[in-house]
């Protein structure tokens, strides 16, 4: 049931990070190609960044399923595989019809930004460390069992 609930904090934190670090990203870059960049929107997108990299923080550090950094993970980096194979496959995962909510096609051409960068490669490589660690795929409980408690005090 663990594994579970990681699979679905998996998804929520892929979809964080493509959605909200995508938009965040794009944001950035369009003021800062302005003239006179606006504060408001600046503070707006770090503040979104910031967010992700908070939530990002969390499932790395955190001690839930290693589900929840497998699941972006593989995301992540099956889509730079893709890029790194077929670019044009690639870049149609990305939403482009001018039908689309314009939140959407900002998150989609911030995603693309941080395609290309190689950014969503070195998240993704981060993000499967934990899935490595044979520690976070037992539950607490069973690792103090294998542990004796001892009725000594200490060696003094």
């Amino acid at each position: 049931m663990r594994h579970l609930g990681g699979l679905l904090v998996g998804i929520v934190v892929t979809a964080a990070l493509l959605g909200g670090g995508g938009w965040a990203v794009q944001q950035a870059l369009v003021n800062a190609a302005q003239s006179s960049p606006d504060p408001q929107v600046v503070w707006i997108s770090l503040g979104s960044m910031a967010a992700v990299g908070l939530v990002l923080g969390l499932v790395v550090a955190g001690r839930i399923s290693p589900m929840a950094t497998f699941v972006p993970s593989m995301v992540l980096l099956a889509w730079t595989v893709v890029y790194a194979l077929d670019v044009n496959r690639a870049m149609s995962f990305i939403p482009a019809e001018p039908s689309y909510h314009r939140a959407l096609l900002d998150a989609g051409n911030g995603s693309r930004t941080l395609l290309i960068t190689g950014v969503y490669a070195l998240l993704g490589v981060a993000l499967f460390i934990p899935v490595l660690m044979p520690s976070r795929w037992s539950r607490r409980e069973e690792l103090d069992d294998d542990y004796e408690s001892t009725q000594e005090s200490g060696y003094y």
